[in-house]
């Protein structure tokens, strides 16, 4: 298996030797500093990962720096706060590479209620009702896991550059007919507060990224 996983990064420092001392054979680590004041890069570098620096701020912008970095058939996506278990990424890949699915979303499945408080639960639930309702794809979640292969993922000409990145990598990747499903990987406490919903302005940023995708 030879995969290129994106980290998008920003203060992440305490939480990457952890996330890639665990990355499965064959996996290159890319990881993409959006902005970070502490030593998040220095210590990628360290253990091994290729360091992007992105300065355009966004999640989006992020994830697609990194995706245009590597060079990978198959590219993969995940948090680096330590909230997913890089072992488990196989699971996520394995669909795609045995040509049974073109892009593989990570459901969450928090280990316990403190994980994933509530009300990001209700939210998360009525996002994958609606895009239900816009894709016919049943999703569950739009977990910050995935992969599909690299040429796919850059002829869908993503341009959202904040949260709603992953919503609208799975709206167009329908919209082009792809096979589209979910697996189950565990969902972890994460290292530090969340970039997007760690804070009443992100989670509303995130609300309103998302509702552009979908009524485009």
């Amino acid at each position: 298996m030879s995969v290129d996983l994106v980290l998008p990064c920003l203060n992440e420092a305490a939480a990457l030797p952890w996330v890639l001392e665990r990355l499965p054979p064959g996996v290159r680590a890319i990881v993409v500093d959006n902005g970070s004041t502490d030593d998040s890069a220095t210590v990628a570098a360290r253990l091994g990962a290729t360091v992007v620096q992105c300065e355009i701020k966004g999640y989006g912008a992020a994830c697609h720096a990194g995706l245009e970095a590597a060079d990978a058939d198959i590219v993969a996506v995940m948090d680096a706060d330590a909230s997913l278990d890089p072992r488990q990424l196989v699971r996520v890949v394995a669909p795609v590479v045995a040509g049974r699915a073109d892009l593989i979303v990570g459901r969450r499945r928090p280990v316990s209620r403190q994980v994933w408080p509530w009300h990001l639960r209700l939210a998360n639930a009525e996002l994958s009702r609606r895009i239900r309702r816009r894709t016919g794809v049943a999703l569950h979640d739009l977990g910050p896991m995935r992969a599909a292969r690299r040429t796919a993922l850059l002829d869908l000409g993503l341009t959202d550059r904040r949260s709603g990145y992953p919503l609208e990598t799975v709206v167009r990747a329908a919209d082009a007919g792809w096979r589209i499903a979910e697996v189950d990987v565990d969902y972890l406490p994460r290292s530090g507060r969340s970039k997007v919903t760690g804070t009443p302005l992100g989670a509303a940023r995130a609300v309103l990224d998302m509702s552009k995708v979908l009524v485009r």
